[in-house]
């Protein structure tokens, strides 16, 4: 029996904006920031000097758990049910894929420039006061983590226009495809013990997962019976449990993000699964004016969120540790008890920060009628160039250097985009 062939379900219209996606991309932006504050643990060794650990990472049972805590192959499943959503009104409207990219660059560079300005002023004033270079390589590793993301969406976004035309060519094929050269770059990995080899699954997983989005637009997990959706997310729990028992994939999920494995793929079948079959309770969730609000105050400023949500885990960490009995050792019974003090305030200083930087989250404007969009070519370039930093920062993780040439080829993406004057005419304003 085909999976996609069923008895009737409540029919669910997923033409417009489906608001459970809203509010399940703020709930795992929001477990990313509670993982984070529960990983870094800042403290004063015997001979007080600060020590950074990990105590979440540090506990027996954290490879259990972290099959929930890792919401990355869920958010990027969702990231591509808002591509294939927001290419098809674009073309509707005469668009292309440039400017889909241009719109997409906007999103994510603009957000993105003054974490580096920011990053870039701190690590270098920090230097130039005498501040110890481990203290620094410590600190810069952890709040530069979050930036990994933005090298494997951008390519995401890149490859949307060709692999949405892929998926509506040839779905299966195209997942298929996806899936087996992941697995082939695993098992080469693993055979040749090169890790940097995985490096590749940057694209294959990722856009793996971006392809079950599409599927999910399509409505094809709301097509299944609710058994098959269970069959199908224990088959891919099953060969994810296979290729740990085989030493393919690493117990703990969270590791098999760098570099990607196909694990992630398989968790993102089990994810969407879920989201299906408890799609409808979210749905009727979204019709409550708490989950509404909680979804606009921080679906409005997601990235700003995203991208400094461990600056200011690490700022509150600094206030703590200046003040006598704030700082408990971390992995303390005491430390684990302020945990919901420190996430509030994180959260409180991250709003308190987005009145000054979610600005930069808006969308493209519309042409005037004396400009036009840059030319395909200078898209293509900044995107290059938007790429390469967080990539390079996901191999050597951040330092005062890599935030300096963050911050040239992020101001250069953003000039290379910006539209072109023309003397006379009406240039085409596309609403995006």
């Amino acid at each position: 029996m085909s999976l996609t062939t069923s008895a009737p379900r409540p029919s669910i219209d997923l033409t417009g904006r489906d608001l459970a996606v809203d509010l399940v991309r703020v709930c795992c932006v929001l477990v990313v920031v509670t993982a984070h504050l529960l990983m870094v643990g800042v403290g004063f060794g015997a001979d007080g000097a600060l020590e950074i650990s990990k105590p979440l990472t540090d506990q027996p049972w954290f490879a259990a758990v972290s099959v929930f805590g890792q919401v990355m192959p869920l958010f990027f499943a969702l990231g591509g049910f808002a591509a294939i959503t927001g290419w098809r009104s674009l073309r509707a409207r005469g668009g292309d894929g440039t400017d889909f990219l241009h719109a997409r660059l906007i999103r994510l560079v603009r957000p993105t420039l003054p974490v580096f300005v920011f990053f870039t002023v701190a690590l270098w004033g920090a230097r130039g006061l005498g501040a110890p270079e481990d203290v620094i390589a410590g600190v810069a590793a952890g709040v530069g983590t979050p930036l990994w993301f933005l090298a494997a969406f951008l390519l995401c976004q890149w490859a949307a226009p060709v692999m949405i035309r892929q998926h509506e060519r040839a779905p299966w094929h195209t997942l298929v495809g996806l899936a087996g050269a992941a697995t082939a770059v695993d098992l080469f990995r693993l055979g040749t013990g090169v890790a940097m080899v995985g490096l590749i699954n940057l694209a294959f997983v990722w856009l793996f997962a971006q392809q079950l989005g599409f599927l999910y637009a399509d409505g094809v997990f709301f097509r299944m019976r609710r058994r098959w959706l269970l069959a199908l997310a224990a088959a891919a729990a099953s060969l994810i449990v296979a290729g740990v028992a085989g030493g393919v994939y690493s117990p703990d999920m969270l590791a098999n993000q760098y570099p990607a494995v196909f694990a992630i793929g398989l968790l993102a079948i089990v994810q969407l699964c879920g989201l299906a079959l408890v799609h409808p309770a979210l749905t009727a969730l979204m019709r409550t004016r708490p989950a509404r609000a909680l979804t606009f105050v921080v679906g409005s400023r997601l990235m700003t969120v995203y991208l400094w949500h461990l600056t200011c885990i690490i700022a509150i960490t600094g206030v703590c540790l200046s003040v006598p009995g704030w700082h408990p050792a971390p992995g303390s019974v005491d430390w684990w008890a302020s945990r919901p003090l420190v996430l509030v305030a994180a959260f409180a200083l991250v709003l308190l920060l987005s009145l000054a930087v979610a600005r930069f989250e808006r969308g493209p404007r519309p042409l005037t009628a004396t400009e036009r969009r840059a030319p395909a070519w200078r898209v293509q370039l900044a995107t290059l160039l938007a790429f390469v930093p967080p990539f390079v920062i996901l191999i050597h993780g951040l330092d005062p250097t890599l935030a300096l040439f963050g911050l040239s080829l992020y101001s250069s993406a953003l000039i290379l985009i910006r539209p072109d004057r023309v003397a006379t005419g009406r240039a085409p304003s596309l609403t995006r």
